[in-house]
């Protein structure tokens, strides 16, 4: 297992940015312990609905708040109390700010060291998202507004979201992805590439693409693409058609060198209001059809070694480059603006573009 440090990606070894944590509809009164960042934390939904997400060991005798089934604090239901959560180990009891509030047999009050760290999440499109940075800073950039979810009224099906596990793989191997124009072909069943490039801009990467693809569309039809990542653990992917599709993929470190995965599409299937049962089908029909297209590439990194250093050619794409603005998110922020720009523009390893109109 490859790790930051082999990568020389900076002095952090987790990278700032908003990553996903859960699927929204998951995470309910009874918390659950969840492991990102090489740390152990607490995941639950206070009474009023709120997303609360605390390290999960109480500073009195670190022990995991979100794992125990036998004491009465939990058989009783009384762990969650509004928005606060109580240790099942002597009731302590820490609001969503991490600060401990009460505890139940203390004659001389709360000491002051008495928090646990809470983390910042937002629930928006069906998932719950976490800010993570090591520096402790406040986020830097916003998360995607996922437009396509509130537009059910035009004719769009929400997704559902799968949960595919783990990759013993660091994230830097499924970033590479956004600019490896070459295994298209192989791993895809691509032909007749119109255009393949990628723009950096700032916290932004995007590969844009049209070509056949045996996946994803049928016969002869042209798949073209507008795929981005917003900071380095949220891609998502727009593809025009008959039903214009959205794509996400999320990946989040567990651990340096290990990460977890998410995957769902949205569809536009109906002219217009809510989809009918058979409109809803054909949105998850495009679910499995993107899945199938991923899983190829999944598969590969499953089994793959490091790529520590990849042996480019000039036709491969501009991995260089994707390495170099992955890099802004594991340096110190105040550095970020140096990475971005040694590598910000459009950079075009396929246009055929006027040769394909000079032809017609």
């Amino acid at each position: 297992m490859a790790t930051t440090a082999d990568y020389g990606l900076g002095e952090l070894a987790f990278p700032r940015g908003w990553f996903m944590i859960a699927i929204a509809d998951d995470v309910t009164h009874q918390p659950q312990p969840v492991r990102f960042f090489g740390r152990d934390m607490a995941l639950y939904r206070g009474k009023s609905g709120r997303v609360v997400l605390l390290d999960a060991y109480c500073p009195h005798m670190r022990v995991n708040i979100a794992r125990n089934t036998t004491s009465y604090v939990v058989r009783d239901g009384n762990q969650v109390e509004g928005d606060s959560i109580r240790c099942p180990a002597h009731g302590w009891r820490f609001n969503a700010q991490g600060q401990c509030d009460d505890i139940p047999y203390s004659t001389r009050g709360i000491p002051k060291a008495a928090c646990i760290k809470s983390h910042k999440v937002a629930e928006r499109a069906g998932c719950i998202w976490m800010w993570h940075d090591m520096e402790g800073g406040d986020p830097d950039y916003d998360l995607p507004d996922f437009a396509e979810w509130d537009r059910t009224d035009e004719g769009w099906v929400r997704w559902q979201v799968d949960h595919l596990g783990t990759l013993p793989i660091h994230p830097q191997e499924i970033l590479d992805n956004m600019t490896d124009y070459a295994h298209f072909a192989p791993v895809h069943g691509s032909s007749g590439s119109i255009f393949f490039e990628n723009e950096f801009d700032g916290h932004i990467m995007r590969q844009r693409f049209a070509s056949g693809h045996r996946t994803l569309v049928d016969g002869n039809a042209m798949l073209e693409t507008d795929t981005w990542y917003t900071g380095p653990g949220i891609l998502l992917s727009r593809m025009e058609g008959k039903h214009p599709s959205l794509m996400m993929i999320c990946n989040t470190p567990v651990e340096d060198g290990e990460v977890r995965v998410w995957f769902a599409v949205m569809a536009r299937t109906a002219a217009s209001g809510d989809a009918t049962a058979e409109e809803r089908a054909t949105a998850r029909a495009y679910h499995e059809a993107g899945l199938a297209a991923f899983s190829q590439d999944f598969e590969l990194w499953k089994y793959k070694e490091p790529a520590i250093n990849i042996l480019q050619i000039p036709d491969d794409g501009p991995f260089h480059k994707e390495r170099i603005w992955y890099r802004q998110f594991y340096n110190p922020r105040d550095r970020a603006g140096d990475f971005q720009g040694r590598v910000n523009g459009i950079h075009t390893t396929v246009d055929m573009r006027n040769a394909k109109a000079a032809a017609a």
